[in-house]
C-alpha cells in the first residue's frame, strides 16, 4: 500500500494532558506537509489552529473527552463551541456506562443530539472497545448505525487499550454500509496502519505515523 494512501487516512493526532502550542503548530504543519485527513487536537486549540492553518486541513477535535461521563448537554455544549471555534469534525465518547447497563436507547439519544448540532460537520462516537464485551460492540454497532453519525471509533487511546485487528474486523460485519470505522489508540508503526486500513478502517487516529515517516526521511538525509 502506498504511503501517500496510508497518510491520507490519518488523524493526525496530539491529546496528550501537558501539550502545549509549539507542539500542536508542529503537529498541524506536519498533518499538511504530509497530506492527513485532518488533525486531531483538544479543544482548548481549536481556535488557535484555525488561524493559524486557514482552512488548509480539517480540524477535529474530542467531545466528553476521554471519559464520556459528561452530561449530554455538556457534550453538546461543547461540540457547539468547538465548532465555533473552526473544528470540522468532531470526535465524542459515548457514556460507557449506559452501555454496559444495556441502556442503548439512552446512547442513541446522546449521539443524535450531538449529531443535531454537528449538523453537515462529521461526528465520530467513541466507544471504547477495551471497555466493552463483544456483544457490548455489536450492539453498539448498531446504535451507530442508526444514530445518523458519520464514523464509529475504536478507542480514546486513554482507557488502557486501543485499536484492535479483531475489533476492526467485529465493527467491519456489524456497522451500516454508509458508517465508515476510525481506528485509534496503539498503532504503532506503517505495517499496524496497513492491517487496519485493509480489514475496513477508513480513518486512522495516531501520531506515530508521520513520526515514523519524518524518522526514515531523516534517517535517509543522513546516510545521503
Amino acid at each position: 500500500m502506498e504511503i501517500s494512501k496510508i497518510l491520507s487516512a490519518v488523524d493526525h493526532t496530539l491529546l496528550s494532558v501537558d501539550a502545549v502550542w509549539p507542539q500542536v503548530e508542529t503537529v498541524c504543519a506536519d498533518a499538511v506537509r504530509y497530506g492527513c485527513a485532518s488533525v486531531c487536537i483538544a479543544p482548548g486549540f481549536v481556535a488557535q489552529a484555525a488561524d493559524y492553518l486557514h482552512g488548509q486541513l480539517p480540524i477535529c477535535t474530542v467531545i466528553g473527552f476521554p471519559n464520556g461521563y459528561a452530561t449530554t448537554a455538556a457534550k453538546c455544549f461543547e461540540t457547539e463551541d468547538a465548532l465555533k471555534n473552526g473544528a470540522q469534525e468532531i470526535d465524542m465518547v459515548i457514556q460507557v456506562g449506559w452501555a454496559k447497563e444495556g441502556r442503548y436507547d439512552r446512547v442513541l439519544e446522546e449521539i443524535r443530539a450531538v449529531k443535531a448540532v454537528c449538523g453537515p460537520n462529521i461526528l465520530k462516537v467513541i466507544v471504547e472497545t477495551c471497555l466493552l464485551t463483544e456483544e457490548e460492540k455489536i450492539a453498539l454497532c448498531q446504535v451507530v448505525s442508526d444514530s445518523g453519525a458519520e464514523f464509529i471509533k475504536t478507542s480514546t487511546g486513554f482507557a488502557g487499550g486501543g485499536a484492535t485487528r479483531e475489533d476492526v474486523s467485529l465493527f467491519a460485519k456489524h456497522i451500516a454500509p454508509r458508517v465508515k470505522i476510525k481506528a485509534a489508540g496503539g498503532i504503532a508503526a506503517l505495517t499496524d496502519a496497513e492491517d487496519f486500513l485493509r480489514l475496513g478502517a477508513a480513518r486512522l487516529g495516531t501520531s506515530r505515523i508521520v513520526r515514523e515517516i519524518k524518522n526514515r526521511e531523516s534517517s535517509t538525509m543522513q546516510h545521503n
